[in-house]
């Protein structure tokens, strides 16, 4: 972990790479042999899960979003999202704090960790009950950091080059809010968000952005990536977005 004292800048993680996208006739391929994987045997079902994800990050026609993968349904708003490891990858914490932060990956492991099981539920519909999450509480971070007064907000970028999101700084220090390293008990995949992502459990799983690359604390929230297409900035599960769903309990 390295810290400055330099003025804060916007935090964020640029594309460093794209790739060939992949084709519909690829993927509607892929819907029928994944359906023979999921009836065959467990260990088809996690290589289609595998391949699945790997081609979700190529796929700008979202039908990869149909298909089944575990419970969850794979997500990018980018044609292709580069991969980090331990080596490359960096999370920074800035804006109004008094130290500016940059955190490793093992940096990250290295600090006290919580681990979270709730259902998670998408604004779509879908629902995976009693999924594990670990990583350390974002308060930590941002206790570490030093927020300032003036402080209302957190924003949160992602190196995918495109997706944001927000929280206001009172959501952000609540308990079941991590930044997670960990999810069904193994490191959180490339496909998940991998190696890093927000994870907030009482809010659609929109808002728990993937892939995270900055925590930006700021005088107000500003509406991220699918808040600017229309969702709620406040995603309470079952309190927002029309939606009555059973809080992720």
């Amino acid at each position: 972990m390295t810290r400055d004292r330099k003025p804060a800048g916007a935090a964020g993680g640029g594309a460093d790479g794209q790739g060939t996208p992949v084709g519909r006739r690829v993927v509607l391929g892929m819907l029928a042999t994944g359906a023979a994987g999921v009836a065959t045997a467990p260990f088809l079902q996690r290589a289609f899960d595998s391949a699945l994800g790997a081609a979700a990050q190529k796929d700008p026609t979202g039908l990869s979003g149909l298909l089944p993968g575990g419970g969850f349904r794979y997500y990018s708003v980018t044609g292709s999202v580069p991969e980090k490891d331990a080596h490359s990858y960096r999370l920074t914490v800035d804006g109004l704090v008094r130290h500016r932060t940059s955190y490793r990956l093992a940096d990250l492991r290295g600090l006290p960790q919580t681990r979270l099981v709730r259902d998670v539920q998408c604004v779509t519909g879908w629902r995976v009950p009693g999924t594990p999450f670990e990583g350390v509480r974002l308060s930590a971070l941002l206790d570490a950091a030093g927020v300032r007064p003036e402080a209302r907000a957190v924003r949160f970028t992602c190196f995918d080059g495109a997706y944001s999101e927000s929280l206001t700084l009172e959501q952000a220090r609540r308990d079941d809010v991590l930044v997670a390293l960990r999810m069904q008990d193994k490191p959180l995949a490339h496909a998940h968000g991998g190696p890093v992502r927000l994870y907030v459990a009482p809010m659609y799983f929109y808002k728990s952005a993937k892939w995270l690359s900055g925590i930006t604390v700021t005088g107000d929230v500003e509406p991220g990536y699918w808040e600017d297409r229309g969702y709620d900035v406040d995603a309470w599960v079952g309190r927002s977005n029309g939606r009555d769903d059973a809080p992720t309990t």
